[in-house]
């Protein structure tokens, strides 16, 4: 029996401990105090010295665990209590799961189990300040005990830990109890004989059956660890993984105020934040993305006679990140410390599942819990599974959506939707529906490993229901705010978490398919295959494909989807003359006092995100390339817009940048595309200019460029153009002394070369890339730029759709074919054969 806080014991003097601190023991002692203690004892022993903070406490060992079931002869009890166990018939498993629970906790602790406790709250008080030894001796002898007792108030958290917790293959997350804002010797030692009850939750018991793991090889160890005043202030979730996708360079921090347990459990909709890790290691600053969460309510303190409470956040609050640039920053820091450092402990890469609090008292952050994250780490990097909902885009758009949310993992899954909303009416679910609930916690678990999918009113990425789904390998939409409204049992309902972040649960039972693609053993061509890549949000998944880099992305994409307000009447928000229109992008805008920086932000959010997914591989984006027509339907855009006969060969690309009318709009473009190359680090990104009618007009581009700080050769910055307009092919000479590369775009030159409007049905018939015209153009713009020495790619439709044009670029020596992600594969076997590659 440990009573006294060393920082070193004896291994011998460990095995037959009742109690130990996490300074003794470390991540090979999970035998003796589970997975979460041994995590905590690891990381206070060897990451403390590199600046993790991480609270002190003690642990109850395995051994007071066995020690306490054999003195009681509990042992028989249990399994006979088992012997019937159906964690199938979920009656069955509450009935085993109350009866369990209640032998451990009619059952007091053993004298001497509850004196090392104690002892050990005690000592953890005097290490924390709170000594009331002075106090007491103004009593007599007999009442000091009692007094001693009482006076111990330090706050603590009190969390149970099995030995098979937090295993890399099975997370055993939320299986047992855990009690925050514990006070007194006497509410510690009730805390922890509750913990030892709850091994066997309806939960556990059933989560253990179905992993395979005994009930009785498995013992429970108790955590008790100095609170982290988060109450006053925020806590949340880090993965060193991006959850979704399995992408390794990302880390997802989330933050809600108040205690952490309303983000594990899903009780409120957290901000997200996403980091790139590769280059903050380096000293920059990349955070791609701040999604804002509606942070309702938070938990905190109860001074009455629970331990704490949820109250209501105030709006001002919730309007307003929960922690700030530099706390996301740490936070990652340290979350690429924690998952380096078990991956070297583990011999292989071990992404990370962390819990953190900030200290409302002291401003300080600090990590509470640390594991191994258990479902993409396990999955298989030479396959890519792809789900698709079938049929034309039109009927799709048709179909009644019925609630939208936060997509967890990238499926399809279907079937008839089950509104439950209390967990004790679980035994009504039926295997194979869809679950719909307000939120989950571990208690719902026997059934969702039985459902479809799961839709949740809260929640975000990181809670339980998220979690849970990710490791079943089903669909959850979390976070829909009203799904147990608009969903009704019994409908046929089809959840769609295939399309991108954002999740729709379809009306109906819609068709859909699952492609498999293995990438094992897939031949290198000397043509670099590159991918175009629009929407941001899926580029992470996208950068599993075998490519060498993305060869377009449109800034157009970012613009309408994510900012969606004109940026001119961003920057003259004050002189905006509908007052609606106002209204929405006042709405839109409501972080931003100075409104330009919001679309700066976003748009820089947007490339960062691509240029991170594939980095350090090149990622040539765009700049905007906008009709007139389209930039009017923008908010706000009628007031700064001409209204021309023919936008497609109107003010558009190049013209717009150096003209007074615009200049300023895309002065915001360029502060943008600086944030991410200069602050963020990512010099990878390539800036293309669009539709450069004249060489005069390209040098005027890079003279506005360099006015905010883009000047091209500084911190290795290349330009590239557009190759769109037969003036781009004629004079690609002397565009070759202007940029550093020409990409290729099929559609307009065709177009033009042809002088045809693509658009026009009368004259679609003519519309054809393979023309002989057209390849003329081509073949000599690629024999231009191959004398000058610049890089020369294609960005267009056409290999996509026709693979003897992509033979054809092949044969020319084209540096590049930048292709639609369904074609990539194909695409790249078709080249090999005409590079005679294997």
């Amino acid at each position: 029996m440990v009573t006294t806080a060393p920082e070193k014991a004896p291994t011998s003097a460990k095995d037959k401990a009742f109690v130990l601190w996490f300074e003794q023991v470390g991540i090979a002692d999970i035998p003796l105090v589970g997975g979460k203690n041994a995590s905590l004892g690891e990381m206070i022993r060897q990451l403390t010295p590199v600046g993790v903070r991480v609270p002190s406490g003690f642990a109850t060992t395995a051994y007071a665990y066995r020690y306490f079931i054999e003195k009681a002869g509990l042992e028989a009890k249990l399994r006979q209590a088992f012997l019937d166990l159906d964690v199938e018939d979920v009656n069955n498993l509450r009935q085993r799961g109350i009866q369990a629970r209640s032998l451990i906790l009619n059952t007091p602790f053993p004298e001497e189990l509850a004196n090392a406790i104690a002892q050990g709250y005690q000592q953890l008080c005097q290490r924390y300040g709170n000594d009331p030894q002075e106090f007491c001796e103004q009593f007599e002898p007999e009442d000091r005990d009692t007094c001693l007792q009482s006076n111990y108030n330090t706050d603590v958290a009190v969390r149970s830990s099995a030995t098979a917790e937090d295993l890399p293959d099975a997370s055993f997350a939320g299986q047992q109890e855990t009690y925050l804002n514990v006070h007194g010797v006497k509410g510690v030692l009730e805390a922890c004989h509750k913990c030892f009850a709850s091994l066997f939750t309806n939960r556990a018991i059933s989560y253990r059956t179905v992993k395979g793991f005994d009930h009785f090889d498995v013992a429970i160890s108790v955590g008790v660890q100095k609170m982290v005043r988060s109450d006053l202030a925020s806590s949340g979730v880090m993965f060193s993984i991006d959850t979704e996708t399995g992408f390794k360079n990302a880390a997802l921090v989330t933050a809600a105020y108040g205690l952490g347990e309303n983000v594990v459990q899903g009780a409120v909709n957290p901000d997200e934040y996403l980091v790139f890790k590769p280059t903050l290691q380096e000293g920059y600053r990349p955070i791609l993305d701040k999604r804002l969460g509606s942070k309702e309510v938070k938990m905190v303190y109860d001074d009455g006679g629970k331990l704490t409470k949820n109250i209501s956040v105030p709006p001002s609050e919730r309007g307003k990140y929960a922690i700030n640039d530099e706390e996301i920053l740490t936070l990652t820091k340290w979350a690429s410390i924690i998952e380096d450092h078990y991956s070297q402990v583990r011999g292989s890469y071990t992404p990370m599942d962390i819990e953190w609090a900030k200290d409302g008292k002291t401003g300080e952050l600090f990590i509470v819990q640390a594991r191994p994250e258990t479902v993409q780490s396990q999955k298989s990097a030479n396959v890519i599974c792809h789900y698709q909902l079938k049929g034309d885009v039109e009927t799709l758009q048709a179909t009644p959506v019925l609630a939208t949310g936060r997509a967890v993992g990238e499926m399809i899954g279907q079937g008839k939707a089950r509104v439950i909303l209390d967990v004790n009416k679980i035994d009504r679910f039926q295997a194979k529906e869809v679950l719909v609930t307000d939120k989950t916690d571990p208690d719902w678990e026997p059934i969702m490993k039985r459902a479809s999918a799961i839709v949740t009113n809260q929640g975000g990425r990181t809670c339980h229901a998220a979690i849970i789904a990710r490791e079943m390998g089903i669909p959850a939409i979390v976070g829909c705010g009203n799904a147990t409204n608009q969903l009704k049992t019994g409908q046929p309902v089809t959840v769609s978490c295939a399309e991108g972040d954002e999740g729709k649960v379809y009306q109906g039972l819609l068709p859909f398919e699952v492609q498999e693609t293995p990438l094992d053993n897939l031949p290198r061509t000397r043509t670099k295959i590159m991918m175009n890549v629009g929407n941001p949000e899926k580029a992470f998944s996208l950068s599993f494909l075998p490519c060498d880099g993305v060869g377009l992305a449109r800034f157009e994409f970012i613009i309408a989807n994510h900012i969606k307000a004109h940026p001119m009447a961003l920057i003259h928000f004050d002189k905006l003359e509908d007052p609606s229109v106002k209204e929405e992008i006042a709405q839109l805008t409501a972080l931003y006092e100075h409104k330009p920086d919001f679309f700066v932000d976003k748009l820089a959010n947007g490339i960062s995100i691509i240029a991170a997914a594939f980095y350090p591989k090149p990622v040539i984006v765009r700049m905007s390339d906008f009709k007139s027509n389209e930039y009017a339907n923008l908010l706000g855009g009628q007031q700064f817009e001409p209204r021309e006969e023919n936008p497609m060969l109107g003010w558009r690309g190049a013209s717009r940048y150096c003209d007074e009318i615009y200049r300023e709009a895309y002065g915001l473009e360029c502060k943008a595309l600086k944030r991410v190359r200069d602050e963020m680090g990512l010099t990878n990104v390539i800036p293309m200019i669009p539709f450069c009618r004249t060489p005069d007009e390209g040098r005027r581009v890079l003279a506005e460029m360099e006015k905010h700080g883009l000047k091209r050769g500084d911190n290795g910055l290349q330009v590239y153009v557009m190759c769109e307009i037969p003036s781009n092919v004629i004079l690609a000479d002397e565009y070759s002394q202007i940029f550093d590369g020409f990409s290729i775009g099929s559609n307009d030159l065709t177009q033009l070369t042809l002088g045809l409007d693509r658009d026009s049905a009368l004259v679609a018939h003519i519309f054809d890339e393979r023309n002989e015209a057209v390849k003329q153009m081509v073949r000599m713009v690629i024999e231009k730029a191959k004398k000058n020495g610049r890089k020369i790619g294609i960005c267009g439709q056409a290999p996509s759709d026709y693979p003897e044009f992509a033979c054809f670029l092949v044969e020319l020596g084209i540096d590049s074919i930048s292709l639609n992600p369904d074609s990539v594969l194909k695409t790249l076997l078709d080249i090999a054969k005409v590079e005679g590659v294997n």
